[in-house]
């Protein structure tokens, strides 16, 4: 499968998906809010949340046995403790922003909501921004 055909199918699922969710159950596919309310204690619709959040890797998983050779070998190369730190830094830019690039960058913006917009931008300066210096420090560009 190409490249862009896996893009293509990928935001195809996560748009339906989105959509689905919205459509019949009321539920905004943000994902850290979906897991905070699989967190918090006697929370009445824990299953879909859980099912939700199950069916991110396994859907992966899935598209990857369809693949079967065909996907690329992905090699992890930070530390733990980068990802922890990582991890916990996500989690508290999502706290911040009221929100995660799933609930503001694809459902947020559908919904042309402003505060969204300003979010997403704000993701996306900081990826940007990150890789710069990433590079710069590496000393191979800027």
């Amino acid at each position: 499968m190409h490249p862009w055909l896996s893009g293509f199918v990928g935001g195809l699922a996560i748009g339906v998906s989105a959509s689905l969710l919205l459509g019949v159950a009321g539920r905004i596919a943000g994902v850290s809010g979906i897991l905070g309310g699989a967190l918090r204690p006697g929370v009445s619709d824990r299953p879909w949340r859980v099912a939700f959040l199950l069916g991110l890797p396994l859907g992966a998983t899935l598209f990857r046995l369809v693949l079967r050779g065909e996907n690329p070998h992905v090699e992890m190369v930070a530390s733990p403790t980068v990802l922890v730190v990582a991890g916990l830094l996500v989690g508290f830019g999502t706290q911040e922003a009221n929100g995660c690039t799933s609930g503001h960058g694809v459902c947020g913006l559908a919904r042309r909501s402003q505060r969204s917009l300003v979010a997403t931008l704000t993701f996306m300066a900081s990826g940007m921004a990150t890789v710069w210096l990433e590079h710069w420090l590496s000393g191979s560009g800027g």
